[in-house]
């Protein structure tokens, strides 16, 4: 079963005051960039895999989907999704990602953001969320970038003239890592971008885009805090197409 670290009350309380938790897909920085990778969602049924608070399951029904069902493994995310979802065209179930089993060829779209990197089996998964897409569905996610689910410490460090470097730390030694972000002991599964692609293609679906996301020098501007992000990209955006 997937860690339930959304369920854990310091954990929460912590994603909770998070920019994206508070202000939804506005406060998402990596938002704009998957928005363009999505296809027109009028008419489409949508599966939206770790849905959280219902932000993506919402806007997808803003923008005349047909049907929307969100999943996550969370209770308290669920929780609050069906409080501030007035829409009677979205489902929330809750369910663990790592079993989870769409109905076959029920959706045209399926939808993920930032949940992958949290899953052990995800060939599986994968071949799950082909079979439940419709012949040309789509599959559009988001995960952490493999630069940072890598390192074994994640701490600026400066060479031998002084210059600020990244340590990444056995990059090629894909499996679990344990990190202390909003809560001690969060599990997440480091896989390459090489690996990332052959698990799509072995799932039987086809890349229509990839991209290494950092801010922009337009973002920085208006967020000068986020100077530091563009030493190396923050997501690995995919989107793909069932064969």
């Amino acid at each position: 079963m997937t860690q339930n670290i959304y369920d854990d009350e310091t954990f929460f309380a912590g994603y909770s005051r998070l920019p994206r938790s508070v202000q939804g897909l506005a406060g998402a920085p990596e938002w704009p960039e998957l928005r363009a990778m999505l296809p027109p969602l009028a008419g489409t049924r949508v599966l939206d895999l770790g849905c959280g608070f219902g932000w993506f399951a919402r806007f997808a029904a803003g923008e005349g989907a047909a049907s929307v069902l969100g999943v996550d493994v969370s209770e308290r995310m669920l929780e609050r999704a069906r409080r501030e979802t007035p829409d009677t065209c979205i489902g929330y179930r809750r369910a663990d990602l790592e079993s989870f089993a769409p109905d076959a060829a029920g959706f045209d779209l399926a939808h993920s953001s930032l949940a992958f990197h949290y899953i052990v089996d995800l060939a599986a998964v994968l071949a799950r969320i082909h079979t439940g897409l419709a012949p040309g569905g789509v599959l559009v996610c988001s995960v952490e970038h493999p630069l940072l689910t890598a390192p074994a410490r994640q701490s600026w460090l400066a060479d031998a003239d002084g210059r600020p470097t990244w340590p990444v730390n056995g990059y090629l030694d894909e499996g679990p890592r344990v990190s202390n972000w909003l809560a001690d002991g969060v599990i997440k599964q480091h896989r390459t971008i090489a690996t990332y692609l052959d698990l799509l293609r072995g799932a039987g679906f086809s890349l229509r885009r990839l991209v290494e996301w950092g801010p922009s020098p337009q973002q920085v501007a208006a967020e000068p805090s986020w100077a530091k992000e563009r030493a190396r990209p923050l997501f690995l955006l995919i989107a793909a197409q069932r064969d």
